[in-house]
């Protein structure tokens, strides 16, 4: 089992409703009187030793047919293929507008700040040669900007190429100068592009100087985003302390280059590594300590505050202290304890602790031999929340109300990062050396499109609630059900009250709904793991409809351990839950309604509906995880409808050796589903709209260029006569930086649920829109971005925001509105069932059935 994977296999169970599990928390102790027994521990748990890497400088290169930003070695920093795949062109019915039409309009401010560009603005790019060749970058710059008469104040130069925004004289010019040496170096300057705001590298430039700039206002970088050390926000009754940030971007927008800033904040736990490994020495047995550190640490992100760099710990040097040496850059060798005594005037106090290691990401070629940096433990503090903090609800409503910023101010915190921008001398003159002033937020109109009716089997509900219509559907009967007529219950004997009561809640909140619940065989067994599964061994049959578990605690090994079973071995529709959520006073009756939902379902029952206007209309939504196992192991979820009113699904998951996010599986997935479709309705389905969730950054045109024609390819042999179902293809991002308000009595609020944004902070390449299609009960409301990147469904904007919005009220985990069409949240929580618990393809058998709910 690999590092990552002891650490997610690990932990507690939090709720089957919602998927949630994690570590346990990190108890708090002194760091002292622990260094002999780390070298008790050297010889049963050594690694090899390895060396540190100082991360690249910045490049730029254009070349081929997509974009690229270089390190100094030449490697691939950051690519740019997504600003390079221009799908709205192919699109006849978008070409000349992609904005729709109905709704209400509605006014909206945005996060995203015009920067004042003027209207012939370019950058200039020159390749700079050296003659005779000069390996040392600094001494390179040294000699170019000995010219700065000919070159002006305003340039960077990363060694190879140099930016200036204006024009030199000649496109090629020719310069001479002598080292310290009397060694005459002459340099070759020649122009290469001239790039406007939209250009990609000129893009990443922007991006640049934006670092720079919030450099300049004493912010430090962490990963992408910058924080602010010297103001941190204590929240001491967790140990926590938070520091506050942002996160920005500068893009190509509809009609001109703009930065999109949002607020973030940096979590950090109040104790290093040193002091959590103390704490955890005298909680457990000591003959089984080493190993069950590295369960715990590895694959956890720490932070170093002498130099504000996150790493994430891979492994752990047992055989390694502070007093063992390496070897510098220079050729000679210091001890780590000398080294940051030296370094940052740090004195480190236990000098027998051993070492976290984390392995460095090769920018270049892969055949490159990895490398690693040795990590004190003293000097590294745990970064984020375990997952027992989550469960604690007074630590996650204190975090709350520092991070989960309302409208009004995150919209005050940004405006007042513009203002310092401006204020500061050194910031702004670094924006106007390049021609660049930051403006106001932007504003732009919206529409708000209508709500829609909930359909139940006679009848239909207009939720008052926009967001929820729990309450709506409780004496309502469903739209269609299997009666419960076969099932057992397994329970320890020390919940059987529980188990009694939960069974006799479920039959009273059944009959309304039309669900009828005989009385199940209950089952008694231990409190363990592996007398769950001797007793699903005895009493699992091929007849029976359902198993449900009431498992004594969080533990995750329980869970997994009957998950496994019963969709593997013994596929059977199963339902966990929780003895501790069954014994909260007065929450029963919701908490069965609830359950019994989720049974409905996983016995292939509907629970509502909305109006469907296209007629013979397949959805499919498709999602890619990791295993939490098997580094490298990919988890693809598929799941399409199949029947008409979109209320029942066919579900599948395949494994595939690739740590890529791109999906090479979709066509046995999608010929199942065809195959599924055809069986309930005996005809092809006219139109197929697939919803691809999961897509990274820079994966764009591997969707448009491999996923979309294996669709395709499927389609053709379905049907051979060239009459194939119309496909559309629509990418999904849950994390976009955008952020829209609206003004209500002088205030800014979240904007009302249905809002569509499709103007001025959308793509002008790309058939895209905002939706909101959930109600944020706390904090800022967070868009959903899609991007139709397929379409010869020829449908109009309207019919396909529409649609898609229809599609977030069909998740039938949630009786509201989600973020996400129901299919990609289903995939969702199949993909996470079997990349954290099962680690194999479910039964076919299950397909027709949401078993993972």
């Amino acid at each position: 089992m690999t590092g990552r994977a002891r650490v997610k296999a690990r932990g507690q169970l939090l709720s089957e409703e919602e998927g949630m599990f994690g570590q346990p928390g990190s108890p708090q102790a002194s760091c002292s009187g622990i260094g002999d027994s780390f070298a008790l521990q050297k010889e049963a748990f050594s690694s090899h030793t390895r060396a540190g890497k100082s991360p690249p400088k910045y490049g730029f290169s254009v070349g081929g047919s997509g974009y690229k930003v270089m390190d100094r070695g030449g490697r691939i920093r950051c690519n740019f293929q997504d600003m390079g795949v221009n799908t709205r062109e192919t699109m006849i019915h978008v070409k000349d507008s992609k904005t729709g039409s109905t709704g209400i309009p509605i006014k909206v401010i945005t996060n995203l700040f015009s920067l004042g560009l003027p209207q012939q603005w370019q950058l200039y790019q020159y390749c700079v040669e050296f003659n005779p060749v000069l390996e040392s970058r600094r001494l390179k710059i040294a000699l170019l900007y000995n010219h700065s008469e000919l070159l002006g104040k305003t340039k960077v130069f990363d060694g190879s190429s140099l930016f200036l925004t204006e024009k030199l004289e000649n496109e090629v010019t020719e310069l001479s100068c002598q080292t310290r040496r009397s060694e005459t170096v002459k340099m070759t300057i020649t122009l290469t592009h001239q790039l406007l705001p939209s250009n990609p590298v000129c893009l990443q430039f922007l991006n640049i100087v934006f670092k720079k700039v919030l450099r300049k206002l004493s912010m430090h970088q962490i990963g992408r985003n910058f924080y602010s050390p010297s103001d941190p926000v204590e929240i001491p009754q967790h140990k926590l302390t938070l520091w506050p940030g942002f996160a920005m971007s500068v893009g190509q927008f509809e009609n001109t280059v703009m930065l999109c800033a949002d607020v973030s904040h940096k979590v950090l736990r109040n104790e290093n590594v040193l002091e959590f490994m103390t704490s955890l020495y005298e909680s457990v047995d000591k003959a089984c300590f080493a190993e069950t550190c590295e369960k715990e640490l590895v694959g956890l992100i720490v932070l170093t505050r002498y130099n504000n760099k996150t790493y994430r710990v891979d492994d752990i040097e047992w055989t390694v202290k502070p007093t063992d040496t390496f070897q510098k850059s220079d050729g000679t060798r210091i001890c780590y304890e000398d080294y940051y005594k030296q370094q940052y005037d740090i004195v480190l106090t236990d000098l027998n602790q051993p070492m976290l290691v984390s392995q460095l990401k090769n920018k270049g070629s892969s055949t490159v031999e990895p490398r690693v940096a040795h990590l004190i433990p003293e000097l590294c503090y745990l970064t984020g929340l375990s997952s027992h903090a989550t469960s604690d609800f007074r630590l996650m409503k204190d975090l709350a109300q520092e991070t989960h910023l309302s409208p009004e101010r995150r919209h005050q915190r940004l405006s007042r990062l513009a203002d310092n921008i401006q204020r500061n001398k050194d910031a702004r003159l670094e924006l106007e050396s390049w021609g660049l002033k930051l403006g106001c937020q932007a504003s732009l109109t919206g529409r708000v499109v209508t709500s829609e009716k909930i359909l139940m089997q006679n009848d239909m509900c207009m939720p008052m609630n926009a967001g929820d219509w729990f309450r709506d559907m409780r004496n309502m009967k469903i739209i269609g059900v299997v009666p419960l007529e076969n099932w057992i219950l397994l329970c320890s004997n020390r919940n059987m009250e529980l188990a009694h009561s939960l069974v006799n809640c479920l039959r009273r909140v059944g009959g309304p709904m039309g669900f009828r619940i005989e009385y199940p065989k209950i089952i008694q067994v231990q409190e363990s793991p592996s007398t769950f599964v001797r007793a699903l061994q005895q009493h699992v049959n091929p007849e029976l409809q359902l198993v449900l578990c009431v498992l004594p605690s969080n533990k995750k090994d329980c869970y997994d351990a009957v998950k496994k079973f019963l969709s593997f071995e013994h596929p059977i529709p199963s339902q966990c839950v929780l003895a501790r959520t069954l014994s909260k006073q007065g929450m029963m009756m919701s908490v069965a309604t609830k359950i019994a939902m989720q049974i409905i379902c996983k016995l292939g029952g509907e629970l509502w509906g909305v109006e469907i206007p296209l007629k013979s209309l397949m959805v499919v939504g498709i999602d890619v995880n990791k295993d939490a196992m098997t580094k490298g192991m990919s988890v693809i979820g598929f799941v399409a409808s199949t029947n008409f009113q979109l209320t029942r699904w066919y579900s599948r998951c395949m494994l595939q050796n690739s740590g890529s996010n791109i999906a090479d599986c979709l066509k046995v997935c999608m010929k199942g589903a065809i195959s599924k479709w055809q069986t309930y309705n005996g005809q092809l389905p006219a139109r197929i709209i697939v919803y691809r969730d999961g897509v990274g950054d820079g994966q764009l045109k591997m969707v448009v260029d491999f996923e979309v024609p294996q669709i395709i390819s499927v389609l053709d042999e379905c049907t051979g006569d060239g009459r194939r179902p119309k496909l559309s293809m629509i990418v999904v991002r849950k994390k976009c930086l955008c952020r829209f308000f609206t003004e209500t009595n002088r205030s800014l609020q979240n904007p009302p649920v249905g809002t569509v944004i499709d103007t001025e902070a959308t793509r002008p390449e790309w058939y895209d829109f905002f939706l909101i299609s959930q109600l944020a009960r706390q904090g800022t409301v967070n868009p959903t971005y899609y991007n139709v990147v397929y379409d010869d469904n020829g449908l109009k904007p309207d019919h396909m925001q529409r649609l898609t919005y229809k599609m977030c009220h069909l998740y039938y985990n949630w009786p509201g509105l989600i973020r996400v069409p129901a299919p990609c949240q289903y995939a969702n929580k199949l993909t996470f069932l079997v990349g954290q618990s099962i680690h194999r393809e479910p039964s076919l058998r299950l397909t027709d059935k949401l078993f993972y709910l």
